[in-house]
Order: C-alpha cells, then sequence, then structure tokens
C-alpha cells in the first residue's frame, strides 16, 4: 500500500509519526481542506505530468492553476497530465493519494512559488485519506524536488 511507503520512506526524516489519516476522503483539495480544518490553498496538490519520456511531479497550492504558458516556458513543452492509470505507473500512488515522497525512481519533482505565502502546507501522504503537514523547508528537504518553479497562477481576489 502506497501510504506504508511513504511511512517508511519518511522514517529517515523522523516525520513517519505526524502522518494523519482521516475517516473521510481526502481526495481532493476541498475534501482535505475540510478534514484537516485548513483553508484550500494550504493543501499541497502534487500536479503529475508527462513530456516525452519525463514524468514530472509539480506540488502546487491548492488553490494555484497550472498557467499553460508558464509551464511550456519552464519545462519546454505542453502540460500533459497523466491519465489515473500513468500516475499509479508512473509515480507509483494513485491518484487521490499522489504524493512527492517515495515516487518511483526518474520521477522530477518541483515545488511550486505558489505555496510561498503560507509557513506549513499539507500534501497527501499515499492515500486518498492522508496528508503531513510540513514547512516549506521541510517539504523541499523531504521531497528531493529538484527546484522552485513559477508555473501555477492564483485565483484573483
Amino acid at each position: 500500500m502506497s501510504i506504508e511507503r511513504v511511512r517508511e520512506y519518511l522514517k529517515q526524516f523522523n516525520a513517519e509519526g505526524r502522518i494523519r489519516e482521516f475517516p473521510v476522503s481526502t481526495a481532493t483539495v476541498e475534501l482535505a481542506a475540510q478534514a484537516a480544518g485548513v483553508e484550500p490553498g494550504r493543501i499541497a496538490k502534487s500536479l503529475s505530468f508527462k513530456l516525452e519520456d519525463r514524468t514530472i511531479l509539480v506540488v502546487a497550492a491548492g488553490d494555484g492553476k497550472v498557467d499553460n504558458g508558464k509551464y511550456k516556458a519552464t519545462f519546454g513543452g505542453k502540460a500533459k497530465m497523466l491519465t489515473a492509470q500513468e500516475a499509479e505507473e508512473r509515480i507509483g500512488h494513485a491518484v487521490g493519494g499522489v504524493c512527492p515522497f517515495g515516487v518511483k525512481e526518474g520521477v522530477e519533482v518541483y515545488l511550486d512559488r505558489s505555496m510561498d505565502r503560507f509557513e506549513t502546507v499539507l500534501p497527501a501522504a499515499g492515500s486518498s485519506n492522508s496528508c503531513i503537514e510540513l514547512t516549506l523547508p521541510e517539504l523541499e528537504k523531504f521531497s528531493g524536488a529538484k527546484g522552485w518553479v513559477d508555473v501555477c497562477k492564483l485565483p484573483q481576489g
């Protein structure tokens, strides 16, 4: 099970005990925010893309949307989301629990600047009813991210 792989992966950071599991689904930003009692922006959603033979995971604020122009300028190609089956095969986590921890070899993880406005964010932890609250430096360290990108736009208002 994916959450067990994430738990095992997070042991190297002594963070496995910080995973929160809920009796309800956290498979969408809205459900996760409701379960965790936080605003949707603080949910760190993991967006999975394919670009030729590359698998790219962009962790972004829950209220952010990918800006196709920014994505193409950053990664050199059009943003093509993985299907649910491709996500599980290429990343190792099922949709609803996709996270940047314990991913398959070769997955490129990037963190989006849309999360900069928060002290802590809550990415999934490998299942559709879990999350872990992390500071941005922890997220960067635990995810093994290749770096920060600016490929999302935030809602106006």
